[in-house]
């Protein structure tokens, strides 16, 4: 059976026997994998520390079609990010992007996908607590995008008549993103937001760091990306990782 050497991060791991490990890794190549590192959990192992939670590596798997389990001789850590662990607000952000792709990526090569979620990773892993949980937001926003479900944000999901400065907005969900008024009038649901918030999540998406100033606009966009995702991706299940990062307020004094 050939080896495929690809690029590759942990996105979650578990202990199964007395000596393995099984783990789900977004890989370059191979889309997301689910893999059982043998003897992974032996002191003497020759994957060692490499195989912590978000570490980067070169993974060297063998893949059979058909098989819900793949198997990986070794892990070659590059990038360990053992510092994403050691502050909640960027281990939950983290987290909850780890959910996202875990959730509803699929075992199809998208390279595009995987490195949006390599730069994601790095600037969390470089952000200062305060800002950890915009630079989440802004990872998470690319990554639903590079599923496929980019939020209209520019014009009326429906109408498609663009917004002018000041006007009064509607984000609805399952209608796409942000609505005018009139188009939004047929919906129940949705939120009034202020077109400074579609600037952000612009910005966001097309790749720029635009921190939050407080927790309560960071919870807010939250709540946004959370509504939206159940709307287009979720599958009835609850995202627990995200429900963590959402609810967590680990500055409080």
């Amino acid at each position: 059976m050939p080896v495929l050497s690809t690029e590759a991060v942990v996105l979650h791991s578990f202990d199964y026997s007395e000596s393995s490990r099984i783990l789900r890794l977004a890989t370059r190549d191979a889309g997301t994998q689910s893999v059982l590192a043998r003897g992974a959990r032996r002191a003497s192992t020759k994957f060692g520390s490499a195989l912590g939670l978000f570490a980067q590596g070169v993974a060297h798997l063998y893949l059979k079609g058909g098989r819900d389990l793949q198997t990986m001789s070794s892990f070659d850590c590059t990038h360990a990010r053992t510092s994403i662990g050691c502050d909640l607000e960027r281990f939950t952000g983290a987290a909850a992007l780890a959910e996202l792709m875990l959730r509803f990526s699929t075992d199809e090569h998208n390279e595009d996908l995987y490195m949006t979620l390599v730069h994601a990773l790095d600037a969390i892993e470089v952000a200062a607590p305060e800002h950890a949980r915009g630079t989440s937001l802004a990872g998470a926003w690319r990554l639903v995008a590079e599923l496929g479900f980019a939020p209209a944000l520019d014009i009326c999901g429906i109408c498609e008549t663009s917004f002018a400065p000041g006007q009064s907005l509607r984000f609805v969900p399952e209608a796409g993103g942000v609505l005018c008024a009139r188009c939004g009038r047929d919906y129940a649901s949705g939120r009034a937001i202020p077109d400074s918030v579609c600037a952000t999540i612009s910005a966001w998406l097309q790749g720029s760091e635009v921190p939050v100033p407080d927790i309560r606009e960071a919870r807010a966009h939250q709540r946004l990306l959370r509504e939206f995702v159940h709307s287009h991706l979720a599958d009835g299940r609850s995202l627990r990782a995200f429900e963590v990062w959402e609810n967590g307020d680990w500055n409080a004094r």
